[in-house]
């Protein structure tokens, strides 16, 4: 098997060209990120990855269309965007949490047909707002959908579900089985994301996750195939910050690289799972 590893854009202050530099030397196979959609934008930043030998996982967020059918139509057009850029994946997250199944469905039927269509996997992040924004709704949705593949996010479930998922053990044990890429923030009951791994108050948190992520990555290994995981731990408001001047309590790039280490080390290195 093969895990690479990518950095997210979100949250980077600096020029594009300084970031890509910042993310090959610290050791990223690539960068997750959207796409602009003016031309020349899009062009330069697809030149700049290539400058830097970094690989592309496009991604979708911009689910902001309320009416289903809006929606859906946005979801085609922005796929089709990222699709042309010849990226190694396509993230999405798709749909919204308000929609019924019949109103979700069609986007995911859409994405298989443009995966299928173009050899480019695409994934369906278990993200708050979003279809998959809970365990079992999920769950339904994988048993209806067999071939529905995800990027785990699986931090955002414990905020949804106030719990480190101890009594939603079926429903995790489904996603872990669709599970191509793993998006590692550490979740708690409270929120999507620790204010920093690190700090030994989170160990149960950091541990649980750790948990679920080895059982991914040992699927992975026995099926011979390849893994994608982002260390996307955000800015504020994702990262806590101080009243007032929104100073916020850690630093984003550090964690990220810190988290980088902590699971090249883990299944990379000489004692790897």
């Amino acid at each position: 098997m093969s895990i690479k590893f990518y950095a997210p854009l979100w949250g980077n202050t600096r020029s594009f060209k300084e970031f890509c530099k910042n993310v090959t030397e610290a050791g990223y196979e690539g960068v997750e990120m959207e796409l602009p959609l003016d031309v020349t934008a899009k062009r330069e930043v697809l030149n700049t990855l290539k400058d830097y030998d970094l690989e592309l996982v496009a991604q979708y967020y911009q689910s902001f269309e309320p009416d289903p059918v809006a929606n859906f139509d946005a979801y085609r057009r922005y796929l089709e965007h990222l699709l042309e850029a010849a990226p190694v994946a396509v993230n999405c997250q798709t749909g919204k949490d308000f929609f019924t199944f019949q109103e979700n469905e069609p986007h995911f039927s859409l994405a298989r047909e443009l995966s299928e269509a173009s050899g480019i996997p695409i994934t369906h992040e278990t993200h708050r707002g979003k279809c998959l924004y809970s365990a079992p709704v999920a769950a339904m949705y994988f048993q209806k959908i067999p071939e529905l593949r995800i990027c785990l996010d699986i931090s955002h479930w414990c905020n949804v579900h106030e719990s480190l998922l101890e009594d939603q053990k079926e429903a995790v044990d489904l996603a872990l089985s669709r599970t191509d890429h793993i998006h590692s923030r550490v979740g708690f009951a409270e929120g999507p994301q620790v204010n920093d791994p690190r700090a030994p108050e989170w160990s149960d948190a950091l541990q649980a996750h750790l948990g679920w992520w080895d059982r991914v990555v040992q699927r992975h290994r026995k099926a011979g195939t390849s893994l994608r995981i982002t260390t996307e731990f955000g800015p504020f408001p994702y990262m806590p910050s101080l009243a007032y001047t929104q100073m916020p309590v850690a630093n984003q790039w550090e964690i990220n690289v810190y988290m980088l280490h902590l699971l090249k080390d883990r299944y990379l290195g000489s004692s790897s799972l």
